[in-house]
């Protein structure tokens, strides 16, 4: 789940534990240049203040106004569709004749959204089934990426949030953990040694001074983890390595020259870790764009890992 969305949970929890009537309202469809995926989540309290988006600010005027003055004492759950025809497409500012389908709940179960934001903060996946008759949800336990929505119900999907853990807490660290963030990841830094005791004064980011493998067991690596190593000292990254490479994440990498990264995988392969699992090793970690600074040297990194984390093609080094 994205930070954005991880928020509008957020706030129509918050909401609801004040007291106020809020609906949810989710796109279950779209059609040609629709501005935002489905899934996508706006939350719209009885006063018309709002969290999130549907369609990046083209229907959501409509959207309040319907909410406010029907949906809301309304007793199940309402699909909504902008943009039928082009001309109502025109008059809601959908781009190319876009489409819109929104369900929209106006009674969520707190007690349902508040188990939703435990499971994702806790780095659980799960689902989330909507009845459309009548309005009931519930939570599932799974691994389905996978959204769907008929006439009688509709399943969406919640991972955890990206996570990226780098080791080291070095210059280039800094940038990487910035660029993440930027970049919607959850950021963890990890770095024992004591002239890095003070870690990365960046707010989000969490640091511990602490031996690298043994972080790595501790915060359960998943498949929505991307691990990189860039302390350059192999008695800290290979510890780290070995643990990484496995785990499910789905972005192992280690700062280091070809001829460097040649080496720490033979030493890997007198450890535990089989063949199979040191190709996973992306090294020298970063796409080969030229870059000579930190920062461009970040910037690599970042590319590389959204390429694998959306499956594109990454070229082999060496």
């Amino acid at each position: 789940m994205n930070s954005a969305d991880l928020s509008v949970l957020k706030t129509a929890v918050s909401w609801l534990k004040t007291g106020h009537r809020v609906a949810i309202a989710t796109v279950v469809q779209t059609w040609g240049s629709a501005p935002r995926p489905v899934g996508s989540w706006l939350a719209i309290r009885e006063d018309g203040q709002v969290a999130g988006s549907v369609s990046g600010g083209c229907v959501e005027d409509d959207l309040i106004r319907r909410v406010q003055s029907e949906i809301l004492s309304k007793a199940i759950p309402e699909m909504v569709v902008y943009g039928v025809s082009q001309q109502e497409a025109a008059r809601f500012g959908l781009p190319c004749g876009g489409t819109l389908r929104l369900l929209v709940e106006p009674h969520p179960e707190r007690a349902i959204l508040e188990e939703l934001l435990h499971a994702i903060t806790h780095h659980e996946t799960t689902s989330r089934i909507v009845n459309l008759g009548t309005g009931k949800s519930r939570i599932e336990r799974n691994d389905a990426d996978l959204f769907y929505c008929d006439d009688e119900i509709m399943r969406t999907f919640y991972g955890p949030r990206w996570r990226m853990v780098i080791i080291g807490a070095g210059q280039l660290s800094i940038y990487t953990a910035e660029f993440a963030l930027a970049a919607d990841f959850e950021v963890i830094v990890i770095d024992p040694r004591e002239e890095y005791a003070e870690g990365i004064n960046l707010e989000q980011v969490q640091f511990f001074k602490a031996m690298p493998d043994d972080v790595l067991l501790d915060i359960k690596v998943d498949a929505h983890t991307a691990v990189v190593a860039l302390t350059h000292d192999p008695k800290l990254d290979d510890m780290a390595l070995m643990e990484a490479l496995k785990s499910p994440a789905f972005y192992v990498g280690a700062l280091g020259s070809r001829v460097n990264t040649i080496k720490r995988k033979e030493r890997l392969l007198e450890f535990d870790v089989t063949p199979e699992q040191v190709e996973r090793l992306h090294g020298p970690v970063g796409l080969n764009i030229g870059a000579l600074t930190p920062p461009e040297i970040a910037i690599s990194i970042l590319a590389e890992v959204i390429a694998v984390k959306y499956g594109a093609s990454v070229p082999k080094k060496g």
